[in-house]
């Protein structure tokens, strides 16, 4: 059984909703990234993102785009972070999840890509920039990895809705609102329309990313779903700490999953 699968199966049976942290691998060093991995679940996370930095993120806002920029001065490379997983692994069983633009797996060779994802311990990829029409540029590759590509869906998605919700696998990524990610201090989305959409067709698990900022936030939107996605407050305290954003980052963590427990 895939990790996403048998964390979310876990977290049912326990009534728990789901956190899953982002970070951007890189950014501050992949070194202080392992340490973050490592925080992030003794924290609290249960399913952990790692941005892959790309230098034309068109699905981000300015806080996780900067973070992508100094990931890049640092030097990493995709390769690098298959290494960072195959370190993680050795300390941790927590699913990872890749999130990356189809460049950067066209570039590396999808059939190499996917053979290394199941070779470090990569669970899925969230590819922001390939619509589902196009998914099968890389679902056969994913399959025979055994990874998977995890679809996203938007208020915006409309009649795609129950398409791309009845075929996704691990769980269905809901994005809050339009536009790019980064921290909102509200939501216009109708989340009672979307989700009555989205549970007519989804059979896995929900959960919602872009624009979720701090607890309260995260324990209100986890009223419609299976999980919430935190990735712009947290890569912001990334950039305010650099090397020493391993403490705050736990603190931080732990008052999200304060709150949805609570």
């Amino acid at each position: 059984m895939n990790r996403i699968d048998a964390t979310f199966q876990k977290l049912q049976e326990q009534g728990r909703k789901a956190l899953i942290p982002f970070v951007t691998a890189g950014d501050a060093g992949l070194d202080t990234t392992e340490q973050l991995v490592l925080q992030l679940e003794a924290s609290g996370a249960d399913i952990i993102e790692l941005g892959v930095p790309f230098s034309d993120p068109i699905a981000e806002g300015p806080v996780i785009q900067e973070a992508s920029v100094r990931s890049l001065e640092n030097g990493t490379k995709l390769v690098d972070i298959f290494d960072l997983v195959k370190r993680l692994r050795e300390k941790t069983q927590v699913p990872l999840l890749l999130m990356l633009y189809i460049n950067s797996i066209f570039g590396f060779g999808t059939e190499r890509f996917f053979q290394l994802c199941a070779e470090s311990g990569v669970d899925g990829v969230i590819v922001p920039d390939l619509p589902y029409e196009e998914q099968d540029e890389i679902q056969e590759a994913a399959d025979r990895a055994g990874v998977y590509s995890i679809s996203m869906v938007a208020p915006t998605s409309q009649e795609r809705i129950a398409m791309i919700a009845s075929a996704a696998k691990g769980f269905l990524y809901c994005v809050s609102s339009t536009g790019v990610t980064g921290m909102r201090k509200e939501f216009t989305t109708d989340f009672d329309a979307f989700f009555h959409t989205i549970r007519q067709s989804a059979h896995i698990p929900c959960a919602v990313g872009f624009g979720l900022s701090g607890p309260e936030q995260a324990k209100a939107i986890s009223a419609y779903c299976d999980g919430v996605i935190v990735g712009s407050a947290i890569v912001k305290l990334v950039a305010e700490s650099g090397k020493d954003c391993v403490e705050p980052v736990g603190h931080f963590t732990a008052s999200l999953r304060k709150a949805l427990d609570s």
